[in-house]
């Protein structure tokens, strides 16, 4: 099935940090990728998500307004929006 790319918008992108608003309208992903920095997710609106890493692996989560989470570095993902309204988010990479 082909999916819409979420929406995304660098907001800052300096030596310190990158910091990318995401924009999901249902059923939008935002493709493979991995991450190459540690990283905080800060949902701004919240949902479900769907969670596919490389191994084709599927796990569900609920991210929840303004509840943010951490994760390192190396973790590779699609994330798709399975709710049924927009999903936003802002990702902070720590580049250092």
């Amino acid at each position: 099935m082909q999916r819409n790319k979420a929406k995304s918008e660098v907001q800052v992108d300096n030596q310190q940090v990158r910091i990318t608003k995401y924009i999901f309208q249902p059923d939008d992903e935002t493709g493979m990728h991995k991450h190459e920095y540690d990283y905080v997710i800060t949902p701004i609106i919240g949902g479900n998500i769907l969670l596919i890493d490389a191994k084709e692996n599927k796990n569900d989560a609920i991210l929840i307004a303004s509840e943010s989470y951490f994760r390192r570095a190396g973790v590779e993902h699609n994330v798709i929006n399975k709710s049924s309204k927009v999903l936003i988010f802002v990702e902070i990479e720590l580049k250092k």
